[in-house]
């Protein structure tokens, strides 16, 4: 009898606040692994530019609630079906429970000067605006989320198979604990 090699992860999500580094890991694993990449919030800033809300100003409250609700159920269909992904969303590691396959990876920033000051640099803000637009943005979407899905602390680490800190981890470094966390489960490009 031949046995097949079934690689344990044919998912990687990618969540975690702002400026904690989601982007950058992505990016990095879709240059390693040569898996397709996703990230929901380009659909996110697709529509707050067709309807005109400004992101650095307002979160998910500025979308009306079925808007999430797509969001997520495409996510779902994604993760269900998918295979050789990077997905990266905020929520993406919390809607992939119970769902065989998907390694969870939840990125935290343990400086919250840190975050505010890529924030700063990435969107051209000053260190008070970059602050206020931290704060609303996650006050927001953690409102409208617990509205929809219920009272979770979306990025418990229960919730996650790998959490690492980027303050003390650098891009490289973050890299290779996921690698290292996929072990031989999947074939590299």
């Amino acid at each position: 009898m031949i046995d097949i090699f079934q690689p344990k992860y044919r998912v990687i999500t990618v969540s975690g606040k702002i400026a904690v580094g989601t982007s950058t890991l992505s990016k990095n694993l879709h240059h390693v692994l040569g898996w397709k990449r996703f990230n929901a919030g380009d659909i996110q800033r697709k529509y707050d530019r067709e309807h005109h809300i400004n992101e650095n100003y307002r979160g998910a409250l500025a979308r009306p609630d079925e808007h999430e609700k797509e969001i997520d159920s495409m996510t779902k269909k994604i993760l269900q079906n998918e295979k050789n992904l990077i997905y990266e969303a905020w929520l993406a590691g919390f809607m992939a429970q119970g769902l065989p396959g998907i390694l969870k990876v939840l990125l935290i920033c343990s400086s919250e000067a840190v975050r505010i000051d890529r924030v700063a640099n990435r969107d051209k803000l000053s260190i008070e605006e970059a602050k206020k637009y931290i704060k609303r943005r996650e006050e927001e979407n953690i409102a409208k989320w617990k509205k929809l899905y219920g009272n979770f602390d979306f990025w418990d680490p229960k919730y996650y198979d790998l959490v690492i800190d980027t303050f003390s981890s650098g891009p490289m470094e973050t890299l290779g604990k996921v690698i290292d966390k996929l072990g031989n489960s999947v074939s590299f490009k």
